[in-house]
C-alpha cells in the first residue's frame, strides 16, 4: 500500500532536490514507511505533526522505529511541520550540506 506524503514532506523533498539531493518518498523499510529517505547519505527524514511530541505512546513508537532504521545503518531526523513551514530553506540547506558531508566521508 502506498502512503500519500504530506504537503510538508513534499515541500522538503522539492527543496532538497533543487539543491541536488536525490530523495525517495514513503520508503518501506520493513518496519514502517519513512517520509523521506536520502539513500546516498543513509539519512531518513520524518516530518512530524504535534502528536509526535505530545503523545507518549507515539514518542515510544517513534523511538522503536528509529531503532530499526539505525540497525539498518540509517539515522533518522525528525522535523516538525511547524519548523518546515517557518524555515524550509534553512532546514533544506542544512540537510543538503550534511548529506554531502556524509557522502564524502564514506568515499574517503
Amino acid at each position: 500500500m502506498f502512503k500519500k506524503p504530506t504537503k510538508e514532506a513534499l515541500m522538503l523533498k522539492e527543496a532538497l532536490e533543487k539543491l541536488g539531493i536525490r530523495v525517495l518518498v514513503e520508503v518501506d523499510d520493513g518496519h514502517k514507511h519513512i517520509d523521506l529517505c536520502i539513500p546516498s547519505a543513509k539519512i531518513n527524514i520524518e516530518v512530524d505533526g504535534d502528536r509526535h511530541l505530545t503523545d507518549a505512546y507515539q514518542i515510544l513508537a517513534d523511538l522503536k522505529r528509529s531503532y530499526y532504521s539505525n540497525k539498518n545503518g540509517y539515522d533518522t531526523i525528525h522535523i516538525s511541520n511547524d519548523s518546515l513551514n517557518s524555515n524550509l530553506g534553512g532546514i533544506a540547506s542544512a540537510i543538503a550540506e550534511a548529506s554531502k558531508i556524509r557522502e564524502n566521508d564514506k568515499s574517503s
